[in-house]
């Protein structure tokens, strides 16, 4: 602030004091005592430093004049023209997307749609994107991410309680589920096979987590599967079975028995289903369990993302 200050001050000072010399040079010799320039000198003075306080509370006087230079830079945006459907259009989303106020990853998102949003379609543009209306506002979604009839669901899982617990822990934004608490291999195959096709199809994953409540049904889910993988596969449905994960004290099985459950299933099922190994997974990164079979939602939520990631692999 000081240097500040000294740097205006100095600038009006000698401002100033050439302008009164000027004055000084064209008054004849005599006129002016010495006390007078003096006193005349020192108006000069506390005029400067009132300029310069006016100058650093933003009250600029005329006799200052501050300049700052800076670096402009000037954002290069995707150029684009948008062509109007005569009449709307209905198109949805497949998969969560964001919705920009320009045609262009470089333009402002402006909000977010989740899988399956029902859109009106005003137009689309010559770089691939369409023209939508969000919050009152035109805008613009990237055209990879809408269809026009709804998609299959990314994403879905079937199970016990466990996976009713996942849902519970991670949500269901672009997942669907079919689960319920206690339930094993007669479940699955009569009432899960039935509403698979109402939620699967092109595109979908799907990944079933069977077995901690019978693990001596490995024989019949590894038949139950492979009897049933070439009309997922057929539909466009990738498999995947997600191993039995660890228990801790008092669940009513073991580790061990968890263990031989897993290597049956993933030693015999068809080679098209792919393989989770969650088990191994807890077993190296810890989880939390309040009674011994179930997780906290922490552990749901980590073991969610690890199912996610190595679906992305494949």
């Amino acid at each position: 602030m000081l240097s500040a200050f000294a740097a205006v001050f100095s600038f009006v000072v000698f401002s100033a004091a050439g302008r009164d010399r000027e004055v000084y040079k064209s008054m004849d010799a005599g006129t002016l005592s010495s006390i007078e320039i003096v006193d005349s000198m020192a108006d000069t003075i506390d005029s400067a430093a009132t300029a310069a306080v006016s100058a650093l509370d933003g009250e600029t006087p005329e006799t200052v004049t501050v300049s700052n230079e800076e670096t402009t830079t000037l954002l290069e945006r995707t150029l684009f023209t948008v062509t109007q459907y005569e009449t709307p259009v209905t198109m949805y989303t497949s998969d969560t997307v964001n919705v920009r106020n320009g045609a262009g990853k470089d333009y402002d998102k402006v909000g977010k749609l989740k899988w399956g949003t029902e859109t009106t379609v005003y137009g689309e543009t010559d770089n691939g994107w369409y023209e939508v209306v969000y919050d009152d506002a035109t805008a613009f979604i990237m055209g990879d991410y809408m269809v026009t009839e709804l998609p299959s669901i990314p994403y879905l899982f079937v199970g016990d309680s466990r996976t009713v617990q996942m849902k519970m822990a991670v949500g269901t934004t672009d997942k669907a589920y079919i689960a319920q608490i206690g339930e094993g291999y007669s479940y699955f195959k009569n009432t899960v096979l039935s509403e698979i096709p109402s939620y699967a199809g092109s595109g979908t994953s799907m990944i079933i987590n069977f077995g901690v409540n019978d693990l001596g049904n490995a024989s019949k889910y590894i038949k139950l599967v492979n009897n049933n993988i070439d009309d997922w596969i057929n539909a466009g449905i990738t498999v995947y079975y997600a191993a039995v994960t660890p228990v801790g004290e008092g669940a009513s099985v073991t580790n061990a028995q968890i263990e031989s459950f897993n290597a049956r299933l993933q030693s015999e099922l068809d080679e098209r289903v792919n393989w989770i190994d969650g088990y191994s997974y807890l077993t190296q990164t810890g989880f939390s369990t309040p009674d011994g079979l179930h997780y906290s939602a922490d552990t749901y939520r980590s073991l969610y993302s690890y199912y996610i990631s190595v679906i992305n692999q494949v």
